[in-house]
């Protein structure tokens, strides 16, 4: 079984049972095989409990397409990024992010952990299904291709630490929320080396995921991190997907920073070890972050939303740093790729070096009032953007591209279709909090109509 719908712009996602099974991920497999001009590869996969069932069958049709496996078990997303850049091979990382239990699905990556391109994806999707209607047949080599296992986690930290400066830290007291996802292995593992007492939230890898879904971009999923810093006294809470590549941080106060904000403190720390360097941003990023790069020198570059169109431009610009609204941070000297734990050191780092609490040292980072990412599910996506676009852009400038992007005096209005789920997302951006919710509200309204 595989249904076309479950291959998305940047990777595939769909619920197992009903969009697609271990035929389909055989499937794709023996399509990946055909496509996959490398002989050997490097796969891993997250805590889902189907899991093991889809990657037994990916690597079965990949292995009798003549591809060898790097097996590298257990591994948040951003372990397979650094697998595939330290072994040099292409990868593929068993996983469905911040989805649902019912959810599995793949990301991909070539040699180095460089981006795969649209069109990839749309040759896989479409051989992928012909091989599952038996359009086309798979490839059976004489010889098939090997397995071996191999343990990368120890080299991964050893690597993560190297790229940060965390001498001369004070003690912090650290909140992780992991949300029984990958973070609940790889965060200790970092933290384990520094000053750190960590306070740790459903540590425990379950794919079932009992106590909240692992979608940190949900207001609701970060209440117990929250609850927990003012509780304990803690100068900062972490909370990770269900992948572990992206992070939100949580100041001492329990307060949610803008991901936008942390893009700035990190954009800030990297130009001053390269000054004038290149940091790419979305299109949904704070207008304080080019404001803030330029002021120290820098320079930026828009992508569209999606980590394929941010690892692309990262690699065209030669960029040290990026980061998008999503808590989804890219760094060069992590192969350009992105990883949520690697943006936690550099602000445990910051905070560390530091006599103020995490709340003074962002505060300067934070310009404008924010919504924060709004979904809606709406009948007619793109009805629904030129509804609002026709209402609120008559004395605006008005931007199709990344969905739609309405831009006022000294305000923004967002609003794009998800690449993942049947979703509109909105967020808007003002110089004040009461400019930004009347806009807000106004194009909620608005979306409702349509």
């Amino acid at each position: 079984m595989l249904q076309p719908d479950i291959f998305k712009a940047n990777d595939i996602r769909g619920i197992v049972g009903q969009d697609w099974d271990g035929e389909g991920a055989w499937a794709i497999g023996c399509a990946y095989a055909i496509l996959q001009p490398e002989r050997t590869i490097v796969v891993s996969r997250d805590m889902r409990i189907t899991g093991p069932e889809i990657q037994e069958a990916f690597v079965q049709g990949v292995t009798q397409g003549g591809i060898s496996v790097v097996d590298a078990g257990l591994a948040s997303t951003d372990g397979l990024w650094f697998a595939s850049g330290s072994l040099d091979l292409p990868g593929v990382q068993i996983t469905s992010s911040h989805n649902p239990s019912a959810y599995n699905g793949m990301k991909f990556c070539e040699a180095g952990a460089k981006p795969v391109t649209p069109d990839f994806l749309t040759k896989l999707a479409g051989l992928a299904q012909d091989i599952d209607t038996g359009i086309h047949q798979p490839v059976r080599t004489a010889e098939a291709g090997t397995v071996e296992h191999r343990d990368t986690l120890d080299q991964y930290v050893a690597f993560l630490l190297g790229l940060v400066d965390l001498k001369g830290m004070r003690h912090l007291k650290v909140v992780v929320d992991a949300g029984n996802g990958m973070g609940g292995q790889t965060a200790p593992a970092v933290l384990s080396h520094l000053d750190v007492e960590l306070v740790g939230l459903y540590l425990d890898l379950d794919g079932a995921f009992p106590n909240h879904q692992p979608n940190p971009l949900e207001p609701e999923n970060l209440v117990d991190a929250q609850k927990a810093v003012r509780a304990h006294g803690a100068d900062l809470g972490i909370v990770f997907d269900g992948d572990a590549d992206r992070a939100f941080m949580i100041d001492e106060r329990g307060d949610v920073v803008p991901a936008s904000a942390i893009t700035a403190l990190i954009a800030v720390d990297e130009l001053a070890l390269e000054p004038g360097g290149t940091i790419v941003i979305n299109t949904i990023t704070s207008s304080a972050v080019p404001q803030i790069v330029s002021e120290h020198g820098g320079q930026v570059v828009t992508s569209r939303v999606g980590h394929t169109y941010m690892k692309a431009l990262m690699a065209e610009h030669n960029a040290i740093f990026g980061g998008e609204h999503s808590a989804h941070y890219y760094f060069r000297d992590f192969f350009g790729a992105d990883t949520g734990i690697l943006a936690a050191l550099h602000v445990l780092s910051a905070l560390g070096k530091s006599d103020q609490p995490l709340s003074s040292l962002v505060s300067r980072y934070i310009r404008y009032a924010s919504s924060g990412e709004i979904n809606s599910r709406v009948r007619d996506q793109q009805a629904s953007m030129t509804h609002v676009a026709e209402t609120m852009g008559k004395d605006a400038i008005v931007e199709w591209g990344d969905g739609v992007k309405i831009l006022g005096d000294q305000w923004w209005i967002s609003l794009r279709g998800s690449n993942t789920e049947p979703l509109l997302r909105l967020n808007v951006e003002a110089r004040d909090p009461d400019l930004m919710a009347r806009l807000r509200d106004r194009v909620l309204d608005l979306v409702k109509e349509n």
